[in-house]
């Protein structure tokens, strides 16, 4: 039983790591990456489609993005999808090409993405400790329906305790490292 409690709390925090690094990889650094587009979408046919379906994205180089889209009917709903996309990005387009180079950051607003990623960081760490407490709740209604006994209790809390602190190192990790990638010019 205890196992059991210990091990979704487990796949709880592995799946609240995960959903920080993704939320992560849309605050943009000063590289293009083809994932800073994932989250945007394009009408097609009167379905929103994500962008990755309807044309193929690469990266050219360190400060370009480019979209090749699949029906040349598309290039218009792609810029008006990318401008709408709140990224701060200006889509070229040339024929069944779209070019979207990316400015560079300045020194402010590399800071500004800082405190950020140090407020997903922080909501993070907020939900692993959520999981401790509802795993330690669920300890304390074993405990009471006499299912398990105090030693096991204070094991499993300590456990418990131990794994949060694993995790919470693991989001620290993932801050230092998107601090890096943000503040390197």
């Amino acid at each position: 039983m205890i196992d059991e409690i210990i091990e979704d709390a487990q796949d709880r925090m592995g799946k609240s790591i995960d959903a920080l690094k993704t939320s992560l990889t849309k605050i943009r650094t000063g590289r293009a990456h083809a994932s800073l587009l994932d989250n945007i979408v394009v009408q097609y046919y009167g379905m929103d489609t994500p962008l990755n379906q309807v044309g193929n994205i690469s990266v050219p180089d360190a400060r370009n993005l480019s979209i090749t889209v699949f029906d040349k009917g598309m290039i218009g709903a792609v810029e008006k999808a990318i401008l709408k996309s709140d990224l701060g990005l200006n889509p070229q387009s040339n024929g069944t090409l779209i070019r979207i180079p990316l400015p560079p950051l300045t020194e402010e607003r590399r800071k500004d993405l800082v405190k950020v990623v140090r407020g997903e960081a922080e909501g993070g760490k907020v939900a692993i400790r959520n999981i401790r407490r509802d795993a330690n709740s669920d300890f304390k209604s074993l405990l009471k329906e006499k299912e398990i006994s105090e030693d096991d209790h204070h094991q499993a809390e300590d456990s418990i305790q131990k794994i949060t602190d694993i995790f919470v190192k693991q989001v620290d990790e993932v801050l230092v490292k998107k601090e890096s990638e943000l503040m390197e010019i």
